[in-house]
């Protein structure tokens, strides 16, 4: 059979399959095949989080005590549509989606909500937010500073991977080049004002979710990875000051040993692009640690139980990996939105795993395998060989900018469908063991009446405010935005004076304008 990045998968693995110079090594030390450190899970588990946001602020808060009563670790947020693209609720191109994929957000006020009696100093929080990544992340600031907790004490992640986005999801506002100046303030800022703050999180989750292969998946993020060094770099940086808090984010799927060796492979290819490209010396810089997430796309609609068992698997592969930090789908979110009751099922997928299966008791336990290790043999060559192609155009952003990424997946996907649409790919439950009938389910619904309320409090915000205040603050922001001053200071204040995340970004959309790619054919 072949895996999915294209290489066959043998029947059986021998010693000669195994690269005789692989860069095995030991767990903690360089290329950190084995993970990022030395004792991995065996002193304490990865992060258990669970993704949760929907309708409005106080909603999505009440599911977060819910999911740290029941042992989550780490919060982890999503946001609206709206919110993701820099529009306040109250738009009309907001009409129909607020609350809909996530919790809407437009200003401290809801921020307030959302983390109310949340103590921002004890939990680490993972916010899946990109062109708008550093308003989001500045507002929690806010929040925390009026719990008492200084920028020194928070623990988390934004997202703020704009490249992907014009790669496989859409959700950017500003050009490239604007783009990549405001993750760079991202970085100077944070640096100095949260410093345990993961500033980025350069995801391949999204272009997997596309379609793209294992393989397409790590070259394609790492690339991206290597644009966002070298904007820093160009920024003024020094790369050991930023390079350790940059993290990643990847997809785990069914096909088990695929993705082992995926996340072992990805973790030595970043650990030499950055000794041996960028000159890397602090040892943190060379490590790629990241968050990962089971793979939504391969949740099917048809017997939903199913999925239980898929995301037990992807899991596994997960942790077999070494992840940092893991979030499980529950089982109906091909569906809708979870309900309270998959949710919980979910974290208790990771609990069995950490607490029942034994994987915890020693590091990388698939090393030496025979299978494993070719396989992340093969991964690397053929990420390898992609990441060569991608800077063949000149940079990522170049690439991005010729379609390449973005054909490469859609080429990927298509074979992918025409496998299962065959039964090549076996899919239970679609292709294969389908069911005559379906149990009835019911989801969750959210609220249409969400948007009016959302929408009425936003008049009221707008009328309670000190406008002039909150105007000059948002002329000083688009003069900044206008030369080479770091934004986020300015950013900040305007958001204290309770400017709306609409405002924030249409302020810079009138700086920086929007980006419409090019269509081709």
């Amino acid at each position: 059979m072949n895996a999915e990045s294209g290489f066959e998968i043998k029947p059986v693995y021998r010693p000669g399959d195994v690269s005789p110079d692989a860069s095995i090594g030991e767990p903690g030390e360089f290329p950190y095949t084995r993970g990022v450190y030395p004792t991995m899970y065996t002193k304490r588990p990865w992060t258990m989080r669970q993704y949760a946001g929907f309708g409005t602020a106080a909603e999505s808060n009440a599911r977060y005590h819910q999911l740290l009563a029941a042992g989550t670790m780490g919060l982890s947020v999503a946001f609206d549509l709206p919110t993701q693209m820099g529009y306040d609720s109250d738009e009309p191109i907001a009409h129909g989606e607020v609350g809909k994929v996530g919790v809407a957000i437009d200003s401290i006020d809801d921020m307030r909500r959302l983390f109310h009696e949340i103590p921002l100093d004890k939990v680490s929080t993972s916010m899946t937010i990109n062109a708008p990544g550093s308003v989001l992340l500045l507002l929690y600031q806010l929040v925390a500073e009026e719990q008492g907790v200084p920028g020194t004490a928070l623990q988390g992640t934004i997202q703020n991977d704009i490249l992907k986005e014009y790669i496989a999801r859409g959700t950017y506002i500003f050009p490239p080049k604007p783009s990549l100046r405001l993750v760079a303030d991202t970085f100077a800022y944070c640096r100095k004002e949260i410093p345990k703050w993961n500033t980025i999180s350069i995801s391949g989750y999204h272009m997997a979710e596309a379609g793209a292969s294992p393989a397409q998946e790590i070259a394609f993020t790492l690339a991206n990875g290597m644009e966002y060094v070298r904007a820093a770099l160009a920024a003024g940086l020094a790369v050991d000051d930023f390079a350790p808090r940059l993290s990643f984010f990847f997809v785990a799927r069914t096909t088990l040993l695929e993705e082992i060796a995926k996340f072992r492979a990805a973790r030595r290819m970043w650990a030499r692009v950055m000794r041996d490209e960028f000159g890397a010396q602090d040892p943190k810089s060379l490590m790629l640690r990241f968050h990962t997430q089971t793979a939504g796309v391969q949740l099917t609609a048809q017997q939903p139980e199913v999925n239980l068992v898929r995301v037990a698997i992807q899991a596994l592969g997960a942790v077999a990996g070494g992840t940092q930090s893991l979030h499980t789908n529950a089982y109906d979110e091909a569906i809708a939105l979870p309900t309270e009751k998959s949710a919980r099922l979910a974290l208790r997928t990771q609990q069995v795993l950490a607490f029942e299966s034994g994987l915890t008791g020693t590091v990388d336990p698939f090393a030496g395998s025979y299978a494993i290790e070719a396989l992340t043999d093969e991964v690397e060559k053929e990420a390898t060989a992609l990441i060569e192609r991608v800077f063949s155009y000149g940079s990522a952003v170049d690439a991005i900018e010729q379609g390449f990424q973005k054909q490469e997946i859609e080429t990927s996907a298509y074979r992918i469908a025409n496998e299962i649409d065959s039964g090549e790919r076996v899919v239970v439950g679609v292709n294969r063991f389908a069911a005559e009938t379906e149990e009835r389910y019911e989801p969750l619904r959210v609220d249409p009446a969400i948007e009016a309320a959302q929408v009425a409090r936003l008049a009221a915000l707008r009328a309670d405010r000190d406008s002039v205040a909150v105007e000059t603050a948002l002329a000083d922001l688009a003069k900044a935005a206008g030369g080479n001053e770091n934004v986020l200071p300015l950013m900040k204040e305007a958001l204290r004076l309770r400017a709306t995340v609409g405002e924030v970004c249409h302020t810079l959309r009138g700086v920086w304008g929007v980006y419409h790619p090019v269509e081709r054919f």
